[in-house]
Order: structure tokens, then C-alpha cells, then sequence
């Protein structure tokens, strides 16, 4: 399915292209050492503008999630997952995408996942699935 793709900003570009290496870019100050998301010239935390993308492990945990069941356009599979997911390096730091790879009902609050990238065009969508001992490598 081809989905509706971001616009491309300088701030933004390490974030959707980082895909390419198989690396999830996240926003780090350099003087607070927090990290954030979405990218800004300026840290959201202490106004610093001593900020740059730095590349995270992938791994995160699910914070929440829904399953959705409307076919919102006749490619569309359903149903499907959206979920927040917290990254590790970070209590707090946060992403909306989807779970893939798994049957939406196997989809808990607290389970390990880990980063896939779609890539459509020139843009790597980063995707989630359950990192399990068990899981299918």
C-alpha cells in the first residue's frame, strides 16, 4: 500500500532517510543530553540550538496501541495496528507508527518491539514489530 509520505525538512531528513544505513535517527541535544522527537532546530528541553540527530538502538517498548478496522482506502489491509512506542534510550521519548509483522491480537502494552523500515520512495517509514525470544528472525 502506498501511504501518504512527510515532507522532507533539513531537520527532518536524518530522521526518514536514515532507514537507508537501518538506522532510527532521533533528535539529540548536545547540551542537555535528552533526546526528542519530532526534529527541531531547538531543543525542546532547554532551548539550546546545540542539537543534531543521533542514532538510536531501534528497540522500544509498547506504551499503547489500537487496532484498526476501517478501510480507509481499497488497499487496505485491516485490520491493523497503530501504536506508541517508547524508545529505550529515553523514558518518555515517543513515536506514533505501526506494529507489523504479527497478528493484531498478539499486541500488548509493555512488549519489547524493535524498528523495520518501510522504504517508499526516498523515505524509510520506520515500523515496528514484537522483538520476542520466540519471534521469527
Amino acid at each position: 500500500m502506498l501511504r501518504k509520505l512527510p515532507a522532507i525538512t533539513t531537520e527532518s531528513k536524518d530522521f526518514w532517510q536514515g532507514g537507508a544505513e537501518g538506522e532510527l535517527r532521533i533528535y539529540h541535544c548536545n547540551d542537555c543530553a535528552r533526546y526528542f522527537h519530532p526534529p527541531s532546530p531547538v531543543c525542546p528541553n532547554c532551548v539550546s540550538d546545540n542539537v543534531a540527530a543521533k542514532t538510536v538502538s531501534g528497540k522500544a517498548t509498547i506504551a499503547s496501541f489500537t487496532i484498526n478496522h476501517q478501510q480507509w482506502q481499497p488497499e487496505l489491509e485491516t485490520p491493523f495496528v497503530v501504536g506508541m512506542v517508547e524508545i529505550v534510550e529515553q523514558r518518555g521519548l515517543r513515536l506514533v507508527t505501526n506494529i507489523i509483522n504479527c497478528d493484531p491480537q498478539e499486541v500488548q502494552i509493555g512488549l519489547a518491539a524493535k524498528v523495520q523500515f518501510l522504504q517508499q520512495e526516498d523515505v524509510w517509514l520506520p515500523m515496528f514489530e514484537l522483538d520476542t525470544p520466540d519471534a521469527v528472525k
